[in-house]
């Protein structure tokens, strides 16, 4: 059975999609451009992917902190294209569907390690899908910040919800995984 697996990665992937929306709204120039003296967008994608590779790399079998990962370098400031930007970003998502495609719920019960501690693998799937939509929810600022009035609302825009809210009840529910 796959039932909480399959709500856990949907999650990952609607936090990847609004990441990518944010992005595509951005020039090229606007990549390794940062909001407020934080990271820029680049920054950001190059830790979640090296966080999502060292993380979900041999998952179940060795710490997910890898000897290999240099997080350090992550946070270096960089200029990059939209195609590397685009390569280093699937790298990290990669590994990480590969691994969720292949979990069923009785693996969450399992043990794994990262950074030397043992946890249940919910936990850890819990813990790095909070800290990929942290990581997202600053994507989403920083390129708003340098769209400025330009920004097209990844969601329901302001002043939007009753009229959403309106339209989502003709809508048919979504239908359950299985």
């Amino acid at each position: 059975m796959r039932t909480l697996i399959a709500s856990i990665e949907r999650e990952y992937r609607r936090y990847k999609t609004l990441a990518e929306g944010a992005i595509d709204q951005l020039a090229d120039s606007g990549l390794a451009d940062a909001a407020g003296g934080g990271n820029s967008i680049a920054t950001i994608v190059w830790h979640i992917s090296g966080n999502l590779k060292s993380r979900f790399t041999d998952f179940l079998t060795s710490d997910g902190e890898k000897p290999w990962r240099d997080r350090d370098s992550e946070f270096v400031a960089r200029h990059v294209t939209r195609a590397e930007l685009q390569a280093k970003w699937e790298e990290g998502w990669r590994v990480l569907f590969a691994v969720l495609a292949d979990l069923a719920d009785a693996d969450l019960e399992r043990t794994v390690t990262i950074r030397a501690q043992s946890i249940p693998v919910v936990e850890a799937l819990h813990r790095s899908l909070a800290h990929a939509s942290y990581h997202v929810g600053q994507i989403v600022y920083v390129a708003k910040a340098l769209r400025g009035a330009d920004w097209q609302s990844l969601s329901i825009p302001p002043g939007q919800s009753a009229r959403y809210n309106q339209a989502s009840a003709f809508e048919p529910a979504p239908r359950p995984i299985r």
